[in-house]
């Protein structure tokens, strides 16, 4: 089966090759990567991968605007894309975790019954208290996150998707794809969420803005979910806040930001399954002494950004701004304030 994971980078040097090991265990058989304004070496690492033939690097079509969006009109005419049986479209701070069979893709999709299309959603990981940036894998490191079928009081959460080559595409989005409007109902796609189950009718039509990339989660995580460690390290926080989003050009990442994704109040060790094989995997690509250093090269970037940044006043405040907020999110906090149970909690 070949599978091939689309992906836009700026700036993600550190976590490349953690990335891709992880996701060459779980069953990924090809990688087409889009980079824009690196400056932390992270095109010379995939780069040099991919003259070793184990990814396709191309730089991003945008001028200025929809990054991601722009790379994926792009990424559906490429051959990579077209001759595959399935496609992932995901972040490198993404890591699906399946549960059923081998805990690869191919047993997730027997396990639901090959249909046109996968949704599994987000279980986002909090920052819980680590403040250094190390070298050391992300999914070992971070471990609490929300309950999660609720997040910060939503049950409805974002979602990823798995996509078969078969799928009556009209184009490629971020979270789902789309078919064109019209299509008959006889053609619409067999697409089920991370337990096998039919996604909800309005999602799957992608009926409003509220459906169109989540549903309930509720019962949906019994055969793969999706870990978003967007926070990390409160280091690589603040470099990410200095990169901004490779979806769009400008975006600032701020405190409600970093709140909303920081909630420890469950543990998840789950994909820790994947730890001994993920450890081979890396030490296999940095006995390549070119990767190896190339990847060393990105680490002390990222610290020496991090050093440039906490010279500034500004960060400096951002830092001791983030280390004394609650992790209680915004919207549980002002619930629970309006309800007059926030003494009785010590907020």
């Amino acid at each position: 089966m070949r599978i091939t994971a689309v992906t836009c980078v700026k700036n993600e040097g550190p976590f490349l090759l953690e990335w891709i090991a992880y996701n060459r265990l779980i069953g990924v058989t090809d990688f087409l990567f889009y980079s824009n304004d690196c400056t932390d070496g992270t095109a010379e690492l995939l780069d040099a991968l991919a003259a070793r033939g184990l990814l396709t690097h191309l730089p991003n079509p945008a001028q200025g605007r929809n990054y991601q969006m722009e790379a994926l009109k792009d990424a559906a005419h490429q051959p990579l894309v077209q001759e595959a049986d399935w496609v992932w479209i995901a972040d490198v701070d993404e890591f699906l975790n399946i549960h059923t069979g081998d805990h690869t893709i191919p047993a997730l999709i027997t396990a639901c019954g090959n249909p046109g299309a996968i949704s599994v959603s987000f279980q986002f990981f909090a920052n819980n208290g680590i403040e250094a940036f190390v070298d050391e894998p992300v999914i070992a490191q971070f471990s609490r996150s929300h309950n999660p079928d609720i997040w910060c009081a939503e049950t409805a959460i974002e979602v990823k998707t798995l996509v078969r080559q078969d799928f009556p595409l009209k184009y490629y989005g971020a979270h789902r794809p789309f078919f064109k409007k019209g299509l008959p109902p006889r053609r619409f796609p067999h697409w089920c969420d991370g337990s096998g189950r039919d996604v909800p009718p309005k999602f799957l039509v992608a009926d409003n803005p509220r459906r169109i990339r989540k549903f309930p989660a509720k019962g949906s995580r019994d055969l793969a979910t999706l870990n978003h460690y967007a926070l990390r390290s409160l280091d690589s926080y603040l470099v990410k806040n200095d990169r901004g989003d490779v979806n769009r050009e400008h975006r600032a990442f701020d405190d409600s930001y970093w709140r909303e994704r920081n909630d420890p109040s469950y543990e998840d060790r789950s994909i820790q399954r994947y730890l001994p094989g993920l450890q081979q995997a890396l030490k296999a690509l940095k006995s390549d002494v070119e990767i190896a250093t190339l990847h060393e090269i990105c680490l002390q970037r990222h610290r020496d950004k991090r050093d440039q940044l906490l010279a500034q006043p500004a960060y400096q405040k951002m830092r001791r701004q983030l280390l004394a907020t609650p992790t209680l999110p915004p919207q549980e906090e002002a619930l629970l304030t309006d309800l007059g149970l926030l003494p009785a909690l010590g907020y």
